[in-house]
């Protein structure tokens, strides 16, 4: 078998004039030490039994992936050495570079890799799709392993790179032999940094320290590639769940990192000297939907489905977000992000006809009689509170009884997972998640039983099988267009808008590597 080489403001500052704002840390070398507010808190440790974005930053510190993606798309080794692929693309076979070693010193093995593969792609959408074309996985080596394939499958590296929010990550073989529903019961990576779970407090603080055993790749890093190069000696992930709070810390040195900046304090950011506001594009930032449920009235008919996607106007909930204008893009109907290379206008018309007198005469032809529709709105929520309210407001205006149900999103989120109860709720995508369309969770998992809202469109599923096998560029552009038109057609999600939600850091930090969820390595203090 002949193998081809592929290498691989005022409230703000009242509140800083106090004294300490978050409790006191324990007595450790602060200039060392990074304090990090995340979104959402740290509760689960296993990356493949949540899609919570914690845990997939988590994953990024303690864990390595065999394949990253770099700022700009490209996939890279990254505990890899290389792959190779036979001509027909049937066979694929992958080396470990030397030196990878699990936290407690044992060697990783191509065992490993092969049972971490196995255990995430029962709970992932990419991986699932990848192994079903997967007729035999052989170990044939210490550091080796071969994929031979029962059809030929286009997207093979990207699947083992995929940064979605199920990370592919390496556990040991002991641990990724386990349930793969069930989270793991020890945390053991060989990734650039050690969890420290004697001091893990669930909602309160979680804490790193730098792996000195880690050896890094070369390369400069780039998104998720290249080397690793952990310069702090300690990371802290703490709890801080009031807006306000966390941005005057921020201020005030107590935090050194906010995975995002509240909308409202974007503006007096930018003027403070002491911050850095990041101002992500592209694929780096969010894209806001309206998850709509298939499976209940109204919106198990599809003209209703065309009303609400024509009651939703994209610059109004833009606007409401409170961002300043280079952070948004008030109309996208790319369902794989607008401002970058891969983004699409293919079936897009109904979004730009969008309008409330649209709305209203295509709610009447779908017989609507006014029944209440249960708009399921995260009103805690920084980014979801004011999308929630703009498009309940638009849908009301276009004649939907809407019964606004707020609540804390954890709420939601549960919610969210029963097929009765509710009609609507707004949600956001990290862009770097939905730029493939075997990934993208508005398409992949059409007719499946496992994603709230439970859409299924036939026509869907066979340009999702047809765009796994085409290997050719052209052909994959454009089957990714029918797919997006056949979204917009069938009314999967409705998109409200493009928009980023920034970071922000310490104007004494550098190195910070810019990608669509925070990652920790290269950040140094100056």
């Amino acid at each position: 078998m002949r193998f081809s080489r592929l290498a691989g403001a005022c409230a703000l500052a009242s509140m800083v004039l106090g004294a300490g704002i978050l409790p006191a840390a324990p007595a450790r070398a602060q200039g060392s030490t990074l304090r990090v507010s995340l979104n959402t808190e740290l509760q689960v440790l296993d990356p493949i039994v949540t899609t919570i974005n914690s845990a997939r930053v988590f994953a990024y510190l303690v864990f390595d992936t065999l394949v990253a993606i770099d700022s700009q798309g490209r996939f890279h080794p990254q505990m890899l050495e290389g792959w190779e692929v036979t001509p027909d693309r049937m066979a694929w076979r992958f080396t470990l570079r030397d030196g990878l070693e699990f936290h407690d010193g044992t060697p990783v093995t191509a065992e490993d890799c092969v049972a971490s593969i196995r255990r995430w792609a029962k709970r992932e959408a990419f991986g699932t799709a990848m192994m079903d074309a997967v007729r035999e996985v052989q170990v044939t080596g210490p550091k080796t392993f071969e994929f031979r394939m029962s059809r030929p499958f286009a997207f093979v590296i990207e699947a083992l790179g995929r940064s979605g929010h199920q990370v592919p990550v390496i556990m040991p073989a002991r641990l990724a032999n386990m349930d793969a529903a069930v989270p793991v019961p020890e945390v053991m990576g060989s990734g650039p940094f050690l969890f420290l779970r004697n001091e893990w407090r669930p909602g309160e603080r979680a804490s790193f320290i730098r792996n000195p055993r880690y050896r890094p790749r070369a390369e400069a890093p780039d998104g998720l590639s290249g080397g690793k190069v952990a310069r702090m000696e300690r990371v802290e992930l703490l709890s801080v769940t009031d807006q306000s709070t966390r941005a005057a810390a921020l201020q005030s040195g107590e935090l050194d990192y906010l995975e995002i900046l509240p909308p409202d304090f974007v503006a007096p950011m930018r003027r403070n000297r002491s911050v850095v506001v990041g101002k992500p594009a592209g694929v780096d930032q969010f894209l806001a939907l309206v998850n709509v449920n298939h499976a209940a009235p109204p919106f198990n008919d599809p003209k209703a489905r065309q009303a609400l996607q024509a009651a939703v106007l994209q610059p109004e909930v833009m606007a409401a977000m409170g961002l300043p204008e280079d952070l948004v893009v008030p109309q996208c109907g790319s369902i794989y992000m607008c401002g970058w290379a891969g983004a699409s206008e293919a079936g897009t018309e109904p979004l730009r006809q969008a309008g409330t007198e649209r709305a209203r005469q295509l709610l009447r032809e779908s017989g609507y009689r006014g029944e209440p529709v249960v708009f399921l709105h995260a009103q805690t929520s920084a980014l979801l509170n004011p999308i929630g309210l703009v498009v309940s407001d638009q849908m009301r205006r276009a004649g939907f009884n809407v019964d606004l149900q707020s609540s804390d999103y954890a709420t939601v989120a549960a919610k969210r997972l029963n097929r009765t109860g509710w009609a609507v709720a707004p949600i956001v995508n990290n862009g770097i998640d939905l730029v493939n369309p075997i990934a993208n969770p508005l398409v992949a998992f059409n007719c499946a039983d496992s994603s709230p809202g439970w859409y299924c469109d036939p026509a869907m599923t066979d340009l999702l099988r047809r765009y796994a096998v085409a290997a050719d560029p052209k052909e994959q552009k454009e089957l990714a267009d029918a797919i997006q038109t056949a979204m917009h057609r069938n009314v999967d999600y409705v998109l409200a808008g493009q928009f980023a939600g920034p970071p922000a850091w310490r104007a004494d930090l550098k190195g910070v590597v810019p990608f669509s969820f925070p990652v920790f390595w290269g950040i140094e203090r100056r």
